[in-house]
């Protein structure tokens, strides 16, 4: 196994080792990082962003904060197909089910997440073998104010079903860019959450992921897509 980077020291230092990934296949990234390739990602989702993250001396593994947190940034990896349109919806963060009182959208974990993010484009078509796959020109974006304001009105709409016991009722159609769904390995992995008379129920866990209609914007402004 080759030498990985250690931290980046600053931003400009992070986005040129992204930059020097750029066109690399994830076979010849997880050879230099001496990771093992799996035959395909549906038992292994997060295995590209961690070989990634090993290239660019990522630091949080899967802890609460962000994967740069000396620099206050979020790597996320993003599949796309051949015209870079994004493929799936990206996970954001789990959404907190109890103990919401006095949380705003200021401090919530989720803009917490999104204040600066490294997007790093890969190839995700199927009938491409996951070694041949090549990881794109990355992208360092922090949300303008019309960008913050639209997740904040999705943010609060979802909070607000949560508080008030509806969660079981949140669909993905709910939330014009941010949406709510179970993010579990299977339905017995239940956790806590409020019913609709206020009383404590078991419940699937959520996540906060962000809908191709925000990234697929996202991606073809900056890229000229």
């Amino acid at each position: 196994m080759s030498h990985l980077p250690g931290p980046p020291e600053d931003e400009s230092i992070l986005l040129a080792r992204a930059q020097s990934l750029a066109g690399l296949t994830l076979k010849a990234l997880a050879i230099k990082a001496g990771l093992p390739l799996p035959a395909n990602l549906k038992r292994d989702k997060g295995w590209v962003g961690t070989l990634l993250e090993r290239h660019l001396g990522a630091s949080a593994g899967s802890k609460a904060e962000q994967d740069f947190a000396h620099l206050g940034i979020e790597l996320k990896t993003i599949p796309v197909d051949a015209s870079g349109k994004p493929l799936e919806t990206t996970f954001v963060c789990v959404a907190p089910l109890t103990g919401n009182s006095g949380v705003t959208w200021q401090t919530s974990h989720v803009r917490h997440k999104l204040a600066r993010v490294l997007w790093i484009p890969v190839e995700g078509e199927r009938e491409i073998p996951l070694g041949e796959r090549r990881v794109g020109a990355p992208l360092l974006w922090s949300p303008d104010p019309e960008e913050d304001n639209m997740l904040r009105q999705d943010w609060e709409e979802l909070m607000d079903m949560i508080v008030l016991g509806q969660v079981e009722r949140i669909t993905a159609r709910h939330g014009a860019w941010l949406q709510i769904r179970p993010k579990a390995a299977n339905n017995k992995a239940l956790t806590e959450g409020i019913g609709e008379q206020g009383q404590p129920i078991l419940t699937l866990p959520r996540g906060f992921y962000l809908k191709k209609s925000f990234t697929g914007p996202l991606l073809a402004r900056h890229f000229l897509l």
